[in-house]
This record gives structure tokens, C-alpha cells and sequence, in this order.
């Protein structure tokens, strides 16, 4: 077996995979061209950030199995492409929670003492201490934008330094929430409250300038902003106007919706009032030796052995299983990922009902994958098939199984039901021919829909014209529909329309849609992409 290691990888990383006995060859700073030209040598393939393993990469890459990302971040992968080809990638998801804790804790610490500008004016030669009157953080209040495996360290270490804290996170189980001491709120009374915000929040279509003008907008005028998590996160203009017109005390940012970035990028820069560094929330020896030895294990294990651990897009399961179930397991996981685009509130329970011949079949690895489609959405690349069980059991769900021999309507049948603390909602899916998808239930509407890909589910009346209306809207702002759906509830003569488009809708689009007459409803979908 012959590994390439890309990018700057701890020592450690490379020597684990020597002493397993592979071969292994460490080339980075490669230009794309040169990487395609190389790769089909390898049968793995080790990155960090640097790396774009992008769809022509893969295709020229005859013999790669697996590629293994030292941390946790996957959007320099193309992991559908990877699917398809049968190339598992795996990333090392928990290295480096402690240090990008520890960073964000830094930041406040160096904005609340004017750190950075102090350093700098002395290295200029002056000695300006009353320039840099500095606060204290005991007995202030911390807010906290997404208080899962990161920011409950941040929450860990802020209540060492003896201040309140209080979180915003609509996913998470209010009782866990106050087991770690934290009084759970709205987005606009944390912006009220606190006296120092810090973002942990992964970039997703949800989150993406989660934090604009409005929020800025409700801080206080003397309170500071941090962010360590992802750039894309907070809208940076509106970060930029509210510290250049002194609605804002200070910010912090380790993190930027472009990287690489310079002054003509990001005017934030120039503001004396605002601090920052190039992303290195997760630069520590302690994390990068983390990151290297926990991904050089699971690509030698995988290569030597065959065992999968945190694989994004394979089941740690044996082929025998994946033949008889593995359409059921790629459904599993739309489901699980619609299931938390439509839902309200933060879930409870999850209730799997398997019926017909695939109540005789292991369906383990079915419920798994449901889990890691569930909190895909909300974790990005932080979730996988072997810790979505974990991520379950942590945020107190209840998963039940059950299995009936029993289908009424289709000779297999996985029907779930998500409980939430503020309602739930049913789906039902099978598998039409020997591999293909399909949603037949949602809630009270009976369809027969692809839930793969940009998606857009629109609620309607039942009237003549809105079909037209929609496709016509779609039409003339560039979306072309590729399936459409229809599902009808008698009783309310309410229609709910599946589309999969070629594109995502956007905001703006979205908007339009939602105006349209007898349109009572629509929201944009993005679901795991069916390779077929």
C-alpha cells in the first residue's frame, strides 16, 4: 500500500503509517496538474485544508481508496464524486476541540485588554497606558452561538473565569443546556444581554450571515464580538459598520468569509477596534499531533484491515450487509437530513419503524445513518456514521427501533417519526427496483418524491394555476426543475410540490415564490446528492 501526504502533516502522522508498513510519500504545495499526474500511484491520500480534491482529481485517481482529512473540515473534497468511485473519506472530527476553545478564549481575554494595540504601540516606540483602559470578565455575561462540543469547553472555561453564561443553540435539549450551568435564549435577547458574544456555529445554509445588521444592531454599544468557528457565519459588512460607527465596543475574528484575506477584502482590518488572526483556531503542536495520529490510524486501519472509523460517506459495515441493505442506508440518511430541515424546535425522539422483508435485515446501520443525516445539517462534517450514535445519546434523544412484518403498500417500508419540543413529523420511504430512493409519506401527504440534492418544498392550495405559476417564476431567474412531485391532503385540499432543481434557490428567489398567489408556504431543501 503507498500513501501521499499533501499538506504539512505532524510528524507523527507519516511515521504511524511507516510503522504499519506502508509506503509513504510526503509532497506538498502541489498544483493541481501535478497532483492528477501523480495520484493514480496511490491508494491513499492524506490532506489537512490545503489540498482541493476536487472531481477531476478523483477521476484520475485509478486506485485511491480512501482519503483522510487531519481535522475536521471537508468542503476541499468532493465527497459525491469520492462515493461514487467507492473512495471512502474519513476525517478526525474531535482533535482539536480543546485548542479552538482555547483560542476564542484568547481573543475575548485580548480584546478586553486591549492586547494587540498595546503591543503594537510600543513596538512603535511609545508608551501609551492610558490609552489602553482595558474591563474585566469576572462577573460579566458570555453569549454563545452554538453551544455543542466546542462551545461547551468555551462555556467550561468561562465559568472558571467566574463569569454567567448564557447560549443560544434552537438544536439542543434545554435540560442538557442547563446541566452545564447555562441558561438557554433567543438570538435577540443573547445579543441584549451579553457583554461578550462568542460564535461556534458551523457555516450552513441556516447559519450563513446568521449574524447582520439586526443582531449588531441589539448588542450592547460597549459589548465585544468573537468569532473562531466559520467565516460566513456573520455577515462582515454589517460587522464593519457597527465597529466603524461606534454602535460596537470591539470584535475578534480567527476566521473569514474569504481566505486568504487582505485589507482590500476585508476593511475590517483597518479598524482599531477590531483584532484578528489567520485561522489558527485549530494551530497548536498538542492539536496538529491530535489530528495527525488519529487520521495516519484510521487510513493504515482502513488499508490493512478494512475497518471504517469516522467515514463521512461509508457505514462501518461488511459488504454482505451493505449488498442486502445499502440502498436503504443512502434513504436513511435523506430522511434524516429532511426530517431536520423541516423541523421546529430541538429534537427529543426519534422513532424508526422498519416493515416488510427489511424488518428481517440488519438495520442497524439504517438508524445510523438516519442519525448522521439528521445532524448533518445542523454539524456539517462534524458528525459521521460512527459518531452520530454518540452525538444522539449526548444531546439526551430517545432512538427507538421497531419492525413489522406487516407492509401495507410496499413490500419494505422505513417510516420515521421525530418528536420535538415543539411538535413532530412523519416520513416514509423505500427503495423502488434494487436501488432507487423514494420519500411516499410526509405527514398526511402521499407522494412519490427523490429526496436527493437542491430541493424545494413548496406548500399550496389546491387550485389550478400554481404549478404553472412556479415553474414560470423558477424559469425566469435561471432554476430548471429536473423532478416535480405532488402529494394531496384531501381534507384540507392542501397540496405540498417536491421539486429537485439544478441549482439552489436562493434568498431572494425564495421570496418571490413564497408571494406567488395561493402559495402558503415554501422552503429551500439540501439533501445528500444521489449517485445512483
Amino acid at each position: 500500500m503507498k500513501v501521499l501526504i499533501s499538506d504539512n502533516l505532524a510528524p507523527v502522522g507519516e511515521k504511524i503509517l511507516r510503522e504499519a508498513g506502508i509506503e509513504v510519500d510526503v509532497n506538498t504545495g502541489l498544483p493541481p496538474e501535478e497532483l492528477k499526474a501523480i495520484i493514480p500511484e496511490y491508494d491513499g491520500l492524506v490532506i489537512r485544508s490545503a489540498t482541493k480534491v476536487r472531481e477531476d482529481i478523483i477521476e484520475a485517481a485509478t486506485k485511491l481508496k480512501v482519503v483522510g482529512r487531519a481535522g475536521i473540515g471537508l468542503d476541499n473534497v468532493d465527497i459525491p464524486a469520492a462515493s461514487q468511485k467507492g473512495i471512502v473519506v474519513m476525517n478526525a472530527p474531535d482533535g482539536n476541540a480543546t485548542t479552538a476553545a482555547e483560542h476564542a478564549i484568547s481573543m475575548m481575554m485580548s480584546l478586553a485588554r486591549n492586547i494587540p494595540q498595546a503591543t503594537a504601540s510600543m513596538k512603535a516606540g511609545k508608551w501609551e497606558k492610558k490609552s489602553f483602559m482595558g474591563r474585566e470578565v469576572t462577573g460579566k455575561t458570555l453569549g454563545i452561538v452554538g453551544i455543542g462540543r466546542i462551545g461547551s469547553i468555551v462555556c467550561n472555561r468561562a465559568q472558571g473565569l467566574k463569569m454567567k453564561v448564557i447560549a443560544y443553540d434552537p438544536f439542543m435539549p434545554l435540560d442538557l443546556v442547563e446541566k452545564l450551568g447555562v441558561e438557554l435564549v433567543e438570538l435577540d435577547e443573547l445579543a441584549r444581554r451579553a457583554d461578550f458574544i462568542s460564535v461556534h456555529t458551523p457555516l450552513t445554509k441556516g447559519t450563513h450571515h446568521l449574524l447582520s445588521t439586526d443582531f449588531f444592531a441589539g448588542m450592547k454599544k460597549d459589548a465585544m464580538f468573537i468569532d473562531c468557528a466559520r467565516g460566513g457565519v456573520l455577515d462582515e459588512q454589517a460587522l464593519y459598520d457597527a465597529l466603524s460607527e461606534g454602535r460596537l465596543a470591539g470584535a475578534a475574528l480567527d476566521v473569514f468569509e474569504k481566505e486568504p484575506t487582505t485589507l482590500e477584502g476585508t476593511p475590517l482590518l483597518g479598524l482599531k477596534n477590531f483584532i484578528c488572526t489567520p485561522h489558527l483556531g485549530a494551530s497548536t503542536s498538542e492539536a496538529q499531533e491530535n489530528v495527525a495520529s488519529s487520521i495516519a490510524e484510521q487510513v493504515a486501519d482502513y488499508l490493512l484491515k478494512g475497518a471504517v472509523r469516522n467515514a463521512v460517506n461509508v457505514p462501518s459495515v461488511s459488504d454482505d450487509v451493505l449488498a442486502k441493505v445499502g440502498p436503504y442506508i443512502s434513504l436513511g440518511e435523506m430522511l434524516g437530513s429532511l426530517h431536520m430541515q423541516i423541523a421546529r424546535g430541538s429534537v427529543e425522539e426519534v422513532n424508526l419503524e422498519f416493515s416488510g422483508d427489511l424488518a428481517q435485515q440488519d438495520i442497524g446501520p439504517i438508524s445510523v445513518a438516519f442519525l448522521k443525516g439528521l445532524f448533518t445539517p445542523i454539524l456539517q462534517d462534524a458528525v459521521n456514521f460512527v459518531n452520530a450514535p454518540l452525538i444522539a445519546k449526548e444531546r439526551g434523544i430517545r432512538v427507538v427501533e421497531s419492525k413489522t412484518k406487516q407492509a401495507a403498500d410496499f413490500t419494505n417500508l422505513l417510516k420515521v417519526t421525530v418528536k420535538t419540543n415543539k411538535g413532530e413529523n412523519m416520513l416514509a420511504g423505500t427503495v423502488f427496483g434494487k436501488k432507487e430512493p423514494r420519500l411516499v409519506r410526509l405527514n398526511s401527504f402521499r407522494l412519490e418524491a427523490l429526496p436527493a440534492g437542491p430541493m424545494l418544498l413548496v406548500y399550496n392550495k389546491d387550485v389550478p394555476g400554481v404549478i404553472g405559476a412556479l415553474g414560470t417564476t423558477l424559469g425566469e431567474n435561471g432554476v430548471n426543475i429536473s423532478r416535480m412531485t405532488v402529494g394531496r391532503e384531501e381534507a384540507s385540499e392542501q397540496n405540498v410540490i417536491l421539486l429537485n432543481t439544478n441549482t439552489v434557490v436562493d434568498k431572494e428567489l425564495l421570496v418571490k415564490v413564497r408571494e406567488l398567489a395561493h402559495i402558503d408556504d415554501a422552503m429551500v431543501l439540501e439533501l445528500p446528492v444521489y449517485t445512483g
